[in-house]
């Protein structure tokens, strides 16, 4: 499987939208997709190292922190 382009969103933006507006009433723009998809990746390149020091072949939450 070919990884995704580097510049993909991660987030579906209408939940991500809908939290926002729920909890604040406020609007989000669209930008706000790139920059948490730019953080789920960092994230996740950290989880995949932790897994990967511990000589596991799966992710698990205790990875991500």
């Amino acid at each position: 499987m070919a990884p995704p382009p580097p510049d993909e969103i991660l987030v579906v933006a209408s939940k991500v939208k809908a939290y926002i507006n729920a909890r604040s009433g406020l609007n989000t723009s669209a930008g706000v997709m790139e920059a948490l998809s730019d953080k789920i990746r960092v994230l996740c390149d950290l989880a995949i190292r932790s897994a990967q020091q511990h000589e596991r072949k799966t992710v698990l939450d205790r990875d991500v922190h």
